[in-house]
């Protein structure tokens, strides 16, 4: 006679083993794939940066100079000034699109470009969008353009609705704009000047600075005189304009108690900022002097979401990874043209 025989399970004891098991192998294999993602992250913002190195060497090639990063109109400026109200309000109005808006000719942005009129004012309503005061252009204008985005940073807005309430620009009204992770340097801030042993003056001896861009608006090849393969071109300054300090965003949520800041569309002059030596000690006094550079405040400094350091692009062109901890003596010459500074390679 068959008997009947019960079914065999797993008992509460090898179930809970099993469901260990498994969350220790999926404990293991998740910081092998968040490390592969960062890697593919990391390297396209290396692509990117490497556009742009291309760009500003198509750019010489046409015109036998680089663009600075600002350029003043004069006043005497007639097609620059024609149908612009705000052109004499301030030298800052009078400064067409900054160096990034210059390249975007040898960029893939033909759609953009076309639609920018480099010789016209950033603020001119040709090279703005509803509802600016006046603009003429079409929203297709301020179209995201991803090689500036480096996909390790944080998604942050790019309002500049409040800073242009001065002009007329409605209150409470977003103006959007794109955002860039990218920057170049203005210049090096006296800060940072004494922590290499020289006086406490800003300079702009930056690859593309300038002390005056009424006068100086170009910079030729010749003039980096440490060599192209010494001297950074571009740099990242990621997450704005969401300001971060030390790895973490800072206390705020508007311009007026510390959470944002500004200088985050790709087109404006002043995403170029100009270097400090910070402490990096208290996020409450973010500017408080000391030596270090990389990684402290996003506001005026080289900053990345890359674990220990930044993305650079030096000026023949060429893109490599700088330590966060690299010397700060060795990071001054590297950020200067003609400091005629020698330094060890950092990579």
């Amino acid at each position: 006679m068959l008997r009947y025989k019960g079914r065999v399970g797993f008992t509460l004891v090898e179930l809970l083993v099993v469901i260990a098991i498994i969350g220790i192998l999926v404990g293991l294999l998740l910081p092998a794939v968040q490390a592969a993602r960062e890697a593919a992250r990391r390297m396209q913002c290396s692509n990117n940066l490497k556009q742009l190195g291309l760009a500003i060497h198509n750019h010489e090639s046409t015109y036998k100079y680089i663009p600075a990063t600002e350029k003043e109109f004069l006043l005497t400026d007639t097609y620059a000034s024609t149908g612009n109200p705000f052109f004499t309000l301030t030298g800052d109005a009078r400064k067409p699109y900054g160096a990034f808006g210059q390249l975007l000719p040898y960029l893939e942005a033909g759609n953009v470009s076309s639609l920018v009129d480099l010789k016209k004012a950033l603020l001119d309503p040709k090279n703005s969008v509803p509802p600016f005061p006046g603009a003429t252009n079409s929203p297709a204008l301020f179209t995201t353009l991803p090689f500036f985005l480096c996909p390790s940073a944080p998604v942050s807005k790019s309002d500049y609705g409040p800073y242009f309430v001065p002009l007329g620009f409605p209150a409470n009204t977003a103006y959007e704009t794109p955002r860039s992770d990218y920057t170049c340097m203005a210049a090096l801030r006296g800060s940072l000047a004494v922590c290499v042993g020289l006086p406490n003056t800003t300079t702009y001896n930056t690859m593309l600075g300038t002390p005056d861009p009424k006068t100086k608006f170009t910079v030729k090849f010749g003039e980096v005189s440490d060599g192209l393969s010494n001297t950074i071109c571009f740099i990242e300054g990621a997450g704005k304009q969401k300001l971060y300090f030390a790895g973490k965003p800072t206390p705020g949520t508007s311009y007026t108690d510390g959470g944002y800041g500004l200088n985050s569309f790709y087109g404006d002059w002043n995403i170029s900022r100009q270097i400090r030596g910070l402490s990096g000690a208290l996020v409450t006094n973010p500017t408080g002097a000391g030596c270090s550079v990389i990684n402290v405040w996003n506001e005026d400094n080289p900053y990345s979401f890359h674990t220990g350091g930044v993305q650079i692009c030096r000026g023949d062109g060429s893109v490599s990874f700088l330590s966060q901890n690299v010397a700060t003596s060795t990071f001054y010459a590297m950020a200067t043209r003609d400091g005629g500074e020698t330094f060890a390679n950092p990579e």
